[in-house]
């Protein structure tokens, strides 16, 4: 089933007009040893400022996440945003002059594709974690995607669409006037008019897609990837491209990326300019691969398709971390399927798979994708499930805090913490950890759902409101939000203090709404 959003960004991706010369800054990229990206022209900049850019992606994202196939998984989140933004660390100017701050997500398509959209939010589907036989090949894929945020091709876009929309209508008035001679020339006319308008959005579509592989290219590079592997992953595209070529554009995902043999020649060109580098992958790219399979499809014939793919992967990838991703992936669909005891045992063998052999010499594990933090989540998630007996539950706080102190840059096992404080009806103690996060993270909702459902169980009416409040803000719903502020300030346990947070928070609201009206008026 075709979605808005979807529907939406199709439109977005196809109806990138006239041809764009990026002819001029192509040595740009030719220098292997450049770390600057190019930097657009002043036409560029007016047509879509960076706040209105930021404020269109956002709305994007909120339809994104209403939707079921939202793969709203904080492991396969985390890993995408740490990894995503490493790639844009690597190069100066790779967040454009909007300095945009990008996020990265997924989603459940089985479609060989990602996108970008306004302001620097990028999604990628779960079929395209899942295809990537190496992380140079999902970082190819990625850094292509930077690529289109950095250089503003939907602004640009937008720009050309005001000198695009006079074609039909040039071409309308034309063929009124040719009727009055024939219908035929009429017809003609008007036909010409529409076809050379179709004409301006491939050609600058195809453009776009060129200028995102050269600046993709550089990023990649810079992150220290293997550049080869992206022309084996592009003609796996290709190949997918011809299979969903007759869909129409709401449904052909790879129809928003043409891809050519002209664009992997080019991409071969630059390949051979530059030294090979050899990059070991991530244990956690095989780990989210593993996770990102299992939460594709949960139907019972998808479950079953999914163990099967893990049996193959043990059976026929001798290498450890491929071996250690089939076994956490075979744990995880037994958590699916609540069988924990099978979950446990095949978690236990992944860790063991991983651990230093006797007489082999390794490195010093880095903390920074060596599995430890998705393999302690999945630990907390097993603790965790429904029917564990209050034991184990008090075995998960004293892990889940151990877990987050050791990797405080986690925020899902910082949020698990969380949890295993609630489910272990310390309120006190999960209130006191979720306003500390809170304050410190304000934009994540999660933090305030949570600690909404923390006052409700304490009997705080008011703050549980409050918190109410701020997650609706977050997730767009201004008047929603304002409306549980009024609930909390008719609420008994209301404070003196609470009431003036409550007065200056909904003046605050209201001002918001009447400035999004205004803009929306002038839109």
């Amino acid at each position: 089933m075709v979605r808005r959003w979807r529907s939406s960004l199709s439109v977005m991706a196809l109806c990138m007009a006239t041809a764009f010369p990026v002819a001029a800054q192509s040595d740009v990229f030719r220098r292997p040893d450049s770390t600057r990206l190019p930097t657009l022209g002043d036409t560029a900049r007016g047509d879509l400022s960076p706040v209105v850019e930021r404020k269109l992606g956002e709305e994007f994202m909120r339809d994104v996440r209403r939707d079921r196939d939202y793969l709203d998984d904080e492991p396969i989140s985390e890993y995408l945003n740490n990894f995503g933004n490493g790639l844009v660390a690597a190069v100066p100017g790779a967040r454009g002059e909007t300095n945009a701050d990008f996020h990265f997500f997924a989603v459940r398509d089985p479609a060989l594709n990602a996108f970008a959209m306004p302001g620097g939010f990028i999604g990628a589907h779960s079929g395209l974690i899942i295809a990537a036989q190496t992380e140079s090949e999902l970082a190819g894929v990625m850094a292509h995607e930077i690529g289109h945020v950095t250089q503003r091709h939907i602004a640009r876009r937008i720009g050309q669409q005001r000198q695009d929309i006079l074609l039909p209508l040039a071409s309308m008035i034309l063929a009124a006037l040719a009727a009055r001679a024939s219908s035929d020339a009429a017809m003609g006319v008007l036909m010409g008019g529409q076809g050379l308008a179709v004409q301006r959005q491939l050609n600058f579509s195809r453009d776009a897609e060129r200028e995102a592989d050269r600046v993709g290219f550089q990023i990649m590079e810079a992150g220290g990837y293997d550049t080869t592997g992206i022309v084996a992953f592009f003609r796996r595209l290709q190949a997918a491209s011809r299979l969903y070529g007759d869909l129409p554009p709401g449904l052909a995902s790879l129809s928003s990326h043409p891809l050519t043999q002209d664009r992997i020649t080019d991409m071969q060109a630059r390949i051979r300019e530059i030294p090979k580098k050899q990059r070991v992958d991530s244990l956690d790219f095989h780990l989210v691969r593993a996770r990102a399979r299992v939460l594709q499809d949960g139907s019972e014939q998808g479950r079953r398709d999914t163990r099967s793919a893990f049996e193959a992967q043990l059976r026929d990838q001798p290498h450890r971390q491929w071996q250690a991703g089939a076994q956490y992936g075979l744990s995880y669909l037994a958590l699916k399927e609540n069988d924990l005891a099978g979950a446990q045992r095949w978690l236990d063998r992944a860790r063991e798979t991983m651990k230093p052999r006797e007489g082999v010499l390794s490195a010093a594990p880095s903390n920074v994708g060596d599995g430890a933090t998705m393999f302690a989540g999945l630990a907390l998630e097993i603790k965790m499930a429904p029917g564990q007996p209050r034991s184990v539950l008090e075995e998960a706080v004293k892990e889940a805090d151990a877990a987050r102190q050791r990797y405080p840059l986690s925020r899902s096992l910082a949020h698990q913490y969380a949890q295993a404080l609630i489910a272990t009806d310390r309120f006190d103690e999960a209130a006191l950890f979720l306003r500390d996060q809170a304050q410190q993270y304000r934009e994540e909702r999660k933090l305030h759902d949570m600690l909404a459902r923390t006052y409700a169980k304490q009997g705080k009416i008011a703050l549980q409101h409050m918190s109410l409040a701020e997650s609706y803000v977050l997730a767009g719903a201004v008047p929603a939000a304002v409306a549980q502020l009024e609930l909390a300030r008719k609420a008994s346990d209301a404070s003196f203090y609470d009431q003036a947070v409550i007065d200056a928070r909904v003046r605050e609201l209201e001002e918001k709404q009447k400035k999004a009206k205004e803009e929306a008026e002038e839109r």
